[in-house]
């Protein structure tokens, strides 16, 4: 008999099961309220801090993305580890299979600007041989070694304009299947972008939009995007991976991650 994954049993809120499916289908899932406005709030004054800008002083914001690479300060910890969001990885990855975040990044601030942020093209997030100094050979495989989740944690509200990321609709499914036949070794950035990521062309696109404390939760597969500033008030997000604590074991019931390569790819793992 096929393996079922149970959600695990917990007293705080997390995801519906209508919620589960959805991300096993369509490769992620909109958690609203999974942080709280107030430490929105302070992980949004931090940033200012760190960038030398101000709320106040929008003539200086003439960039139109800053980054940031990381913050581990309390609220950002706090942020990525509220009880709902714990809820949520177990899941959506299983319990103990996953590294509770001690870090919140990276962090592509992004202000109204006419020009062109240089870094809105489609991809995919690669998840190891990071120590190489070519990016473009950094890799994933159809496990997802190295990676559990793509998360995307919206600091400040975000709308249609406000330079959403941009989400191609089971994605995920496609990917997978392209990665199947590089086994464990896996594919290279270089690789997998060769033909621009064309055969998710005709995904539909979804708009990474919410309210402060608002987290979307991607299969780590998920094509997406970022696009400029078109809105009035800059646009605060971090996009940290969920780490997983060791590689997929066949011997644990398959999580919803491992489900949607399994029923992309028509295989067990």
């Amino acid at each position: 008999m096929e393996n079922v994954f149970v959600m695990p049993k917990s007293k705080h809120v997390g995801l519906t099961s209508g919620q589960v499916q959805s991300f096993i289908n369509d490769g992620f899932v909109k958690f609203e309220n999974a942080f709280s406005l107030d430490l929105a709030k302070q992980c949004r004054d931090e940033l200012w801090a760190e960038i030398g800008l101000s709320q106040d002083d929008p003539e200086k914001w003439v960039r139109p993305v800053i980054r940031v690479a990381s913050k581990s300060s309390p609220p950002f910890i706090e942020a990525a580890n509220t009880p709902q969001l714990h809820r949520a990885y177990d899941q959506l990855v299983g319990e103990n299979r996953w590294i509770a975040p001690k870090e919140l990044g990276t962090f592509p601030i992004r202000f109204p600007s006419p020009e062109s942020p240089g870094d809105d093209g489609w991809h995919v997030d690669v998840s190891f041989g990071t120590d190489n100094p070519d990016f473009m050979e950094w890799r994933a495989n159809v496990k997802s070694s190295g990676r559990a989740l793509l998360m995307l944690f919206l600091l400040s509200d975000v709308g249609p304009n406000d330079a959403p990321t941009k989400i191609r609709k089971r994605s995920h499914g496609t990917i997978a299947r392209e990665l199947l036949p590089y086994v464990d070794a896996g594919a290279t950035l270089r690789q997998l972008s060769a033909n621009g990521y064309a055969s998710t062309e005709g995904c539909d696109v979804e708009l990474a939009t919410g309210a402060a404390g608002t987290v979307y939760l991607c299969h780590p597969f998920i094509v997406h995007a970022a696009q400029p500033h078109r809105g009035e008030q800059p646009r605060f997000m971090a996009q940290p991976p969920l780490l997983p604590k060791g590689e997929f074991d066949p011997a644990l019931p398959p999580s919803p991650v491992q489900m949607a390569i399994r029923q992309a790819c028509r295989l067990t793992l």
